[in-house]
């Protein structure tokens, strides 16, 4: 012979009858689940308000961006050699930016910041697609062309700023210089050269250069 564990009638307060202590019961339920969706809410709040505090701290230019300093940074070398249809992740301009260097298959060496325009995610390569394979953040389905860095296809709102890049006799490949998101070759290195080197800035052709060669000259 078993025995089972009878079930216990609700318990109201003390005096109450059967469908009193039932609506009590119930009251008690309904409270608990009010405050259940209470915190659930507060949650979601919270997450979706540091989300957007995010998207507008990208947007508005509070977080620090590849290519904000007029310097120009130290030259950094990426690697060895890159055989054309192979990347290398590697930091630039400073040591906590993310960043990516890419040989094309037609021997093109192209270098972007590897920090989504959308919220910051990291950006990989994608060799699978198309004839240069494409730039990919996980995160939001962000795509960036990977020879122009320009918005493909998803929610980023800037293209990814560029890398200069530059490869050595020796196959190696260095890091020379960066450009803010959308900025022209030629504007972001005549911004960052400015007179610390003059005959490069000559031959670009920067806005200024004659007058302070002829100003030196006198």
């Amino acid at each position: 012979m078993s025995v089972t564990e009878q079930p216990q009638p609700a318990q109201g307060r003390p005096g109450t009858g059967p469908d009193e202590a039932r609506q009590q019961l119930r009251d008690r339920i309904s409270a608990d689940s009010l405050t259940t969706r209470r915190d659930y809410l507060r949650i979601v709040a919270t997450v979706s308000g540091g989300l957007a505090i995010g998207g507008v701290g990208v947007a508005a230019g509070i977080l620090h961006r590849h290519g904000d300093s007029e310097d120009l940074p130290a030259t950094r070398k990426v690697a060895d050699e890159l055989p054309p249809g192979q990347a290398v992740a590697f930091r630039y301009p400073g040591d906590e930016d993310r960043a990516l260097a890419v040989r094309l298959a037609d021997g093109t060496l192209v270098g972007y910041s590897a920090v989504c325009t959308h919220l910051a995610c990291a950006v990989l390569w994608r060799q699978d697609r198309g004839s240069d394979g494409e730039l990919y953040c996980p995160c939001h389905e962000g795509v960036f062309d990977a020879r122009t860095g320009e918005v493909t296809a998803g929610p980023p709102p800037r293209p990814l700023p560029r890398i200069f890049l530059t490869e050595q006799g020796d196959g190696s490949v260095w890091a020379v210089a960066t450009a803010r998101s959308g900025e022209p070759a030629k504007d972001a290195l005549c911004r960052q050269l400015g007179d610390s080197r003059p005959e490069m800035t000559q031959r670009l052709g920067c806005p200024g250069t004659a007058r302070a060669t002829e100003n030196r000259r006198t």
